[in-house]
């Protein structure tokens, strides 16, 4: 490939904000480039934190629609009852509390983009009527009886199989071979691992510059040690655990004993028996990887502890090794070495009080830091009062 080839392909993938030198992420630039310019439905494939979002927005820049809007609905995020009513718009007094006509998302990404996310949690019901848009341009509001015309491209994205959603009668058989005929499959960090580093600068790059951090980066040790775990939450983990070990380890290079240290919880089945099961649900699992992850800051702290007290036995005074106080209070250990308070949901409640803390309240900021979605976050702090 030609100099100015390269340097015009690199400021595609720049645009783009796809990130990597793998094939596989060389084949997905290459389909996004060649589908995007046209109207055709495209259905996004991957595990979650994989960046299929951001292949929808690839697809929206680069297409004749660029200019108008891009809305993202996350289908599996609105309650069933209401999916309808938000996608498609209702009209007066169609149900209790529709004390006005209003438009869905279809109507306001009119001559746009539309972009599905979770369309595998979708009911049968709402999957008929999305068939229709597809197939007809066209639909109903909830409670209406005129049928509107809309100009809108649809991209959907799933991290279920939806060939055997189809055959458990889940998903219909129609509108998944709709969405199929243009197919982009992201493949999970693990196997694309000669990307980690790549992503890596990146993300720390973009940290540095929000939070106007200095950083002397990752020890090529690091990377190494980095390239050889799975990363079963994909790049979202990887980002998190970037932009936690800036801030951890204060502008200096991040070594292989603090990669090996972090990255402990996950691998040593003697600490904390993680990885998760993949079967588990989506929120159980989230609140297994607090309650895991707070067991292994308390066994790092006791091993610190420990570790000074043996440093000098004989002329050891309580206070002369002591520990900074947000380091073991904030988590409530206690010199019996139980972690408290010491139910599940009370540890679960103490984390994020002390992460909203630490973070002045950013939501944001406190999601990413625990690894949870802002909106189970949202539920989180209604749930404990917060």
């Amino acid at each position: 490939m030609a100099l100015e080839s390269v340097e015009k392909y690199n400021q595609l993938k720049e645009k783009i904000g796809l990130y990597g030198s793998s094939p596989e992420i060389e084949e997905i630039i290459r389909i996004i480039t060649t589908v995007a310019p046209t109207d055709l439905s495209v259905l996004i494939v991957g595990e979650s934190g994989t960046g299929k979002e951001l292949v929808a927005r690839a697809l929206h820049q680069l297409s004749n629609r660029a200019e108008r809007t891009l809305i993202s609905v996350n289908t599996g995020a609105i309650p069933e009852g209401i999916l309808e009513s938000e996608l498609f718009g209702h009209e007066k007094g169609s149900f209790t509390g529709a004390v006005g006509q209003k438009k869905g998302y279809f109507e306001a990404a009119n001559h746009g983009t539309i972009f599905l996310d979770e369309i595998g949690e979708m009911s049968l019901n709402t999957q008929v009527k999305l068939l229709r848009v597809i197939e007809e341009s066209e639909f109903m509001r909830v409670g209406g009886t005129e049928t509107h015309k809309v100009d809108v491209r649809i991209i959907a994205a799933t991290n279920k199989n939806l060939e055997i959603a189809v055959k458990n009668k889940e998903f219909r058989q129609d509108l998944y071979f709709r969405l199929k005929a243009i197919t982009i499959e992201i493949p999970p960090l693990r196997r694309r691992k000669e990307d980690i580093p790549i992503l890596v600068k990146k993300f720390a790059s973009d940290y540095m510059a929000t939070e106007n951090i200095k950083f002397k980066g990752f020890s090529p040790e690091a990377l190494e040690l980095m390239k050889q775990y799975d990363w079963p939450g994909n790049g979202r983990e990887l980002r998190n655990f970037v932009e936690t070990a800036i801030i951890l380890n204060k502008g200096e290079v991040v070594n292989s004993s603090y990669v090996a240290n972090n990255l402990s919880i996950y691998k040593d089945d003697t600490r904390t028996n993680l990885p998760v099961p993949l079967n588990m649900p989506h929120d159980q699992a989230e609140r297994e990887i607090i309650y895991r992850t707070l067991l292994a800051l308390k066994l790092d702290i006791t091993e610190i502890k420990q570790m000074l007290l043996n440093l000098n036995s004989h002329s050891y005074s309580p206070h002369a090794y002591e520990l900074p106080a947000h380091g073991v209070d904030s988590l409530a250990v206690e010199e019996t070495n139980e972690l408290k308070p010491s139910t599940l949901a009370g540890m679960e409640r103490e984390m994020i009080k002390q992460t909203l803390k630490k973070f002045s309240g950013s939501r944001r900021k406190t999601a990413r830091a625990l690894q949870i979605s802002e909106r189970t976050l949202y539920r989180k702090i209604k749930e404990y009062g917060l």
